[in-house]
């Protein structure tokens, strides 16, 4: 039978990483943690929990992505972050196929904003390939937007359940993660140097709002509606904003 090694790459998931390694149990053959020198009680938990940790300073989420996918034994990888929960029906699902694994793997990701599913504004199905033979793919890209690329000629199934992530717990968390990952999207499109007029943050704005919350039906998740169509437009604002400033 083929193994599973889960991969998590981590800083500071105390309060995460434990609910993750949980929903791992019975499912996987091993869990490798790459940690980026977390200062809280992720390690501790993590070794608790029979992983095997290994810290290295932070690389880019791509690079960290791969190296941790190198100590892994198994020959399939299952990875996930530690805000991620693999669902009862998807360990089902994973258990099926993991006799007679072929391919690569992907299943749906059901999005939790302060606690509650979001199933508009464009946050599912969320589709992702997590599952997948460890010699055929590799995660590139430099900044934020790494993407798995499979081993051309590598077939995709997808799987039944869904992947729970629990992305933000408060609107402070909210906007914390997209003065993030802002920042580091308008480090990319500098590096490229890409340029924008100075109305592009309004502009941007508008349309990702009224994408959100209309288009996406985000007026059909209450006030979770509103406040993931405003900060997903003040992502695109801030993108732009940011590389206007240089």
């Amino acid at each position: 039978m083929p193994s599973i090694s889960a991969v998590i790459i981590t800083l500071n998931e105390e309060a995460n990483i434990a609910r993750c390694l949980n929903s791992l149990k019975d499912v996987v053959d091993e869990i490798v943690v790459l940690d980026s020198f977390s200062s809280d009680k992720t390690v501790e938990i993590c070794e608790s929990l029979n992983a095997k940790v290994v810290q290295q300073v932070w690389k880019g989420y791509a690079a960290s992505k791969n190296y941790a996918n190198s100590l892994a034994k198994g020959s399939y990888i299952l990875s996930i972050d530690a805000d991620e929960v693999l669902s009862e029906s998807l360990k089902k699902s994973i258990l099926k196929v993991k006799p007679a694994l072929t391919g690569a793997y992907s299943f749906n990701r059901l999005n939790f904003y302060r606690h509650i599913p979001v199933r508009y504004c464009g946050w599912y199905p969320d589709k992702k390939v997590r599952l997948f033979p460890k010699d055929a793919a590799e995660w590139q890209g430099d900044f934020v937007h790494e993407q798995l690329v499979l081993k051309k000629g590598t077939p995709t199934i997808h799987l039944k359940g869904d992947l729970h992530h629990y992305t933000i717990n408060s609107t402070a968390d909210h906007k914390k993660t997209v003065e993030k990952y802002a920042r580091l999207a308008a480090a990319e499109m500098k590096k490229k140097g890409q340029k924008v007029f100075f109305l592009k943050p309004y502009l941007a704005y508008a349309a990702m709002f009224l994408k959100k919350y209309f288009l996406q039906l985000g007026i059909l998740e209450g006030t979770n509606g509103v406040y993931i169509s405003h900060y997903s437009a003040l992502s695109r604002y801030m993108k732009y904003e940011y590389l206007l400033q240089g």
